[in-house]
């Protein structure tokens, strides 16, 4: 391990404890990789090196004084760009917000602070938040640092591509119908979707306030783990955040776990390659948990469709104002979704909001009959292509992008807590990743059965350590 790029965030904190190494050497190393893998996959909108470097020297200050360290004490991190920071930028990927600077601090921003991280700018994102590929008009799209070809996954694009390439260890993102899960799939890293309400979304940027969630990318699992139990907890000013503790500590043994894998919506038109990833990892789990079967779920092939009628719906009003006033200065493809928004009769929004009570009912009844943890693919496909999705480049653009989140929408809709990992590498060299989805508020439990998982493969051919930069200073 090299002590300017250690391997996880457990180490980082570490080196500093210990005082192998400071804040300002860690951070500066995050910095030039930054700064060195910037042109190869545009991962950040911005490098914040002058407010990382002053907050680095209060960090190491404040260790010199003696006084107690936070879990991430001094530990330098970066973030999609949509988390208010007072007095910095919050742009959102967007034209209109680029210049937008905070009045004040995100309760996600100020429990990463409490907590000691450091953070070295905003990492790019699809613009608002909205589209699953990570093209962006504005600030161009983050390339997958694994083949810069393929597409890294959105909306947080930045986050995949800055954890998958080695730049930091952890990132958060955010998942509305699949824009954590879809980076960390694309770009070989673990993400965590938690329930809906488990963490709060004040000073964060709206989409779908009734899916909108946030959560970490994470080299492995236990780093993305660490950061949702620090950003996770009741919170007085998101009254959508449930009053619940933060999630509990990882399980060591999960021999008590039934397992179940999804069939149905989750094995339609899937590339062999996928369900051989399905299949690898229910190998590997099989002998240390209690049961594993196929589960039957109810009928989910109109959740995909429930899903983006609630998350456009309220998209639309989220964005009513602008798009009333300042229309042009959206991206084409972002300004024509919400102009269908904007459309959208308010009963068919209303029916499929109440619906989603029922479904949920349903499939907790009849998927988790007799699993406690289900297993499914995070796409029916490897990474695409950009050119495969790119605005008019090619006629299957608009299958290819709606398959992407058939699989991952229904959680959203659901509101479930659900961690992807890559499981296998296709013959290209490309990730192949699954979902763990759990009961409500189960976190604990499906990241448990994923650390069994990442360690019982030894599957890292993405991780940190093996990025180009990894022992660069």
């Amino acid at each position: 391990m090299s002590e300017l790029h250690p391997r996880s965030l457990a180490d980082a904190a570490g080196l500093i404890r210990s005082g192998a190494a400071t804040s300002v050497a860690l951070t500066q190393a995050a910095i030039a990789r930054a700064r060195a893998e910037q042109p190869r996959i545009n991962a950040f909108i911005a490098i914040e090196e002058e407010a990382a470097l002053a907050a680095a020297e209060a960090a190491d200050r404040w260790k010199a004084e003696g006084k107690p360290l936070g879990e991430l004490h001094g530990v330098p991190l970066a973030h999609k760009d949509m988390y208010d920071r007072k007095g910095m930028v919050t742009g959102c990927g967007s034209k209109i917000r680029a210049g937008h600077v905070a009045g004040s601090t995100s309760t996600v921003m100020q429990r990463l602070e409490a907590a000691g991280a450091i953070s070295i700018g905003r990492l790019n994102m699809s613009e608002f938040a909205m589209g699953p590929t990570g093209h962006n008009a504005h600030h161009g799209r983050a390339r997958n640092p694994i083949d810069p070809e393929r597409i890294t996954g959105g909306s947080s694009s930045g986050s995949g591509a800055a954890v998958g390439a080695g730049v930091v260890l952890a990132a958060l993102g955010s998942d509305t119908g699949g824009s954590i899960r879809l980076p960390a799939a694309c770009c070989g890293v673990v993400g965590i979707k938690p329930t809906q309400g488990r963490v709060s979304r004040h000073g964060a940027m709206p989409l779908s306030f009734s899916q909108d969630c946030v959560g970490p990318l994470g080299a492995h699992v236990d780093d993305a783990y660490s950061l949702l139990k620090i950003i996770s907890g009741a919170d007085p000013l998101d009254t959508t955040c449930a009053s619940l503790s933060p999630p509990g500590d990882l399980l060591g043994d999960i021999s008590s776990i039934r397992l179940g894998v999804l069939g149905g919506l989750f094995e339609k038109d899937i590339a062999a390659v996928v369900g051989d990833g399905v299949a690898t990892a229910m190998s590997a789990l099989t002998p240390h948990v209690g049961s594993v079967r196929q589960a039957q779920p109810s009928d989910l092939s109109a959740v995909a469709e429930l899903a983006n009628v609630v998350a456009m719906a309220e998209a639309g009003a989220a964005h009513f104002d602008w798009m009333r006033e300042r229309p042009e200065d959206y991206g084409p493809q972002i300004r024509m979704r919400l102009s269908q928004s904007l459309a959208m009769p308010a009963p068919i929004y209303i029916r499929a909001l109440q619906t989603r009570s029922l479904m949920l009912a349903e499939f907790l009844e009849t998927a988790f009959a007799d699993a406690d943890v289900l297993i499914a693919p995070v796409m029916p496909f490897l990474p695409p292509r950009s050119a495969d999705v790119d605005i008019g480049a090619s006629p299957e653009m608009n299958r290819v992008v709606s398959a992407m989140t058939s699989f991952t929408r229904p959680f959203s809709y659901l509101g479930l807590p659900v961690v992807t990992l890559p499981v296998a590498v296709s013959a290209e060299g490309l990730p192949v990743a699954i979902q763990i989805v759990g009961r409500p508020w189960r976190e604990a439990e499906i990241a448990s059965v994923a650390r069994r998982l990442e360690r019982e493969l030894s599957l890292k051919p993405f991780m940190p350590q093996n990025a180009p930069l990894a022992q660069s200073a």
